[in-house]
């Protein structure tokens, strides 16, 4: 029997993995679900000077784009990992895209090694050769590629820990026939979107939010040219603050006081800054009494509602 060949390396795209760590540490038990995507195929040539004929090898690399979890194990097979396939079918979404193909399957689990168990082994096989015997009529037939029957398996291992942070492992595998044998052997994860190679995306990103120019006071008999080019900056300034509604925030802190800060004479103004910082707090602190009065309200409200439902219905 021919050898399969192996998968180049896996790739899942960056919301899909998120999706799926979420997906398993929010569960109260371990997890296991289907694998969607798409199959890539790629051309490597080898050409040298000392080869007169180059030769060419294509590899595939299976993309996971989408997944299906369930809220607990054995959601499509048995114990001993047969595959069920009346529970596979029920999993399925009713619609897919056209080119989306099951590519395998996953298994989340906690506090365990990244290892295939036997069960998971005994799965892929299962999940494997019963596909590769279905009814053209069946209505699994329409997602399984036919260069690429389903033998991607993704095990997750998450850890919690007492420092508040959880620690999350992940490895992919291939069932790949070899001298007749199917095996799972490692493959590589390419995550897409994360990692250096995007790292320019966001070096290229720059902010837009302008601070608003604070101008620096003149000294003391230096009025002329400059003072009443610099006073009339500051009139400026000042009324474009006024008109965004800075200053209503502000109370009353214009752009000319807050100038101060800025030189020799800052540590004078602390004490008003802090009287400022005071008076906003004070406003946060009647606001968040304000929303709590409000959904007490609301509260009692929702019960009188559900209590004139009662009558209604005890009435009729």
């Amino acid at each position: 029997m021919e050898d399969d060949a192996p998968f180049e390396k896996i790739a899942i795209s960056g919301p899909t993995l998120a999706s799926l760590i979420q997906r398993s540490i929010s569960s109260p038990c371990d997890i296991d679900g289907l694998l969607f995507g798409h199959v890539t195929r790629v051309t490597h040539s080898s050409l040298s000077d000392d080869s007169p004929s180059p030769s060419s090898s294509e590899l595939l690399i299976p993309t996971i784009t989408s997944l299906i979890s369930s809220s607990h194990t054995l959601s499509f097979y048995d114990p001993l990992g047969r595959l069920h396939l009346p529970s596979l079918r029920r999993l399925l979404p009713p619609t897919t895209a056209p080119c989306t193909k099951l590519l395998g399957f996953f298994i989340a689990r906690r506090n365990t090694p990244l290892r295939p168990s036997m069960r998971e082994f005994a799965l892929s096989r299962s999940l494997l050769s019963q596909t590769l015997t279905l009814d053209p009529k069946d209505p699994l037939f329409s997602l399984l590629s036919p260069s690429s029957p389903p033998s991607v398996f993704l095990l997750l291992s998450s850890s919690p820990s007492s420092l508040s942070f959880h620690t999350h492992e992940y490895r992919a595998f291939q069932l790949r026939r070899i001298s007749g044998d199917p095996a799972l052997e490692p493959r590589s994860l390419d995550v897409i979107n994360i990692g250096p190679a995007f790292h320019s995306q966001y070096s290229a990103f720059s902010a837009n939010s302008p601070f608003p120019w604070l101008p620096v006071p003149t000294e003391e008999g230096g009025e002329g040219e400059k003072g009443r080019e610099s006073s009339n900056c500051m009139k400026r300034v000042a009324k474009e603050q006024q008109q965004r509604g800075l200053d209503a925030c502000s109370q009353g802190f214009e752009v000319g006081r807050l100038s101060r800060l800025m030189g020799s004479d800052a540590a004078n103004y602390t004490a008003e800054m802090e009287d400022l910082y005071g008076k906003m707090l004070g406003k946060l602190e009647s606001l968040a009494r304000a929303v709590e009065k409000s959904s007490a309200k609301i509260l009692e409200q929702e019960n009188r509602n559900i209590k004139l439902r009662w009558k209604v219905a005890g009435s009729d």
